[in-house]
Parts: structure tokens; C-alpha cells; sequence
């Protein structure tokens, strides 16, 4: 099952079908992986981004990829949601949404997951845009130097490596059937 599913990934990245999908999948994965885990406003993007077609696998992959660079970021991040809770014209917004039931659980008044719903929605669309622009290039140039190289030839021989191989292969039959 695990080798399937990296398979799968492995496929979307590679086939020119689901490019935006793969795109989409990457900009949810950076908007999540700036948003801190731990609060109602996370769970609610988690739970939204499903009702959109993305490709769910590179969302996770993007997502974790993110948390784990997120502590570079964070000065920037808590600067950015700072400057974002300190705007004047939205003071009395704000004041509103606290007194609201249940607004104040997603913590939204929190200097990070402010700055990151910022700093994720304002970067969605660069990153949706480059992955499009990059997907390509990584397909064309890229890919067959990693097919042909003697590392991947001897790495596809070993057992776990093989039976991706042959899951990406038959699943490659099937789309193609």
C-alpha cells in the first residue's frame, strides 16, 4: 500500500496531466506549513482545502517540508502578523471577532498564526505559478538525467526501490489502458 501511494506521487509529479493539481497540492502545503498546528484555524484550512482538486499527497509532502523550515522563518512570520494586528482600520474588526463564540479558539489574534495566514495566502499564487513554471522543467530536463544516471540504475535494484518501480509501472499501464 505505502508503495503505491509513492507511486502515485511519483506519477503526478512525472505525467503532464495533473500539473495544476500537483501545483494547487504544494501552494495548500505552504499555506498550511506557515500556519502553527495546534488551533481551530488550521483544522478549518485542513478540513477546506479537501473541497478543492489538488493533489492531496504533495500538499502533505509540501506541508511537512514547510514545518521543517518554518523555524527560519519565523522572526518574519511573527513581524509580519504583528504588523497585520496592529492595523488601526482593522482594531474594531478584531474586537468583534474576540467577542464572537468560538473566533477566539482559531487565534487568530496570535502574532503567528496571523502572520501565516498572511504570509500563506499572499504567497499561494507565486507558489502555485512557480510550481506550474517548475514542473515542466523539472520533467524535461531534470528527470531523464536522474533516469539515466548509474546511481538510479543501481538504486532501482534494490528491493523496496524495485517495488515502487514496478507499482509506478502498472499504474502507468492502467492510466494509459
Amino acid at each position: 500500500m505505502f508503495t503505491k501511494s509513492i507511486a502515485k506521487l511519483i506519477l503526478a509529479l512525472n505525467g503532464n496531466e495533473m500539473k495544476s493539481e500537483v501545483a494547487a497540492g504544494f501552494a495548500w502545503g505552504l499555506l498550511l506549513g506557515l500556519v502553527p498546528l495546534g488551533n481551530i484555524c488550521w483544522f478549518v484550512l485542513f478540513i477546506v482545502s479537501f473541497f478543492f482538486r489538488h493533489n492531496h499527497g504533495f500538499k502533505m509532502i509540501s506541508l511537512i517540508v514547510i514545518k521543517l523550515l518554518a523555524p527560519l522563518f519565523l522572526p518574519l512570520i511573527d513581524l509580519v502578523g504583528w504588523r497585520v494586528l496592529h492595523i488601526d482600520a482593522l482594531q474594531g474588526m478584531f474586537i468583534t471577532m474576540y467577542n464572537m463564540p468560538f473566533v477566539p479558539f482559531t487565534k487568530f489574534n496570535n502574532t503567528l498564526v496571523a502572520g501565516g495566514l498572511v504570509g500563506g495566502a499572499v504567497l499561494w499564487l507565486p507558489a502555485f505559478f512557480l510550481s506550474m513554471a517548475l514542473i515542466p522543467l523539472y520533467q524535461e530536463k531534470v528527470l531523464p538525467k536522474i533516469k539515466n544516471s548509474k546511481v538510479f540504475k543501481k538504486l532501482i535494484k534494490l528491493p523496496f526501490l524495485s517495488s515502487i518501480n514496478k507499482a509506478i509501472a502498472a499504474a502507468e499501464k492502467k492510466r494509459n489502458a
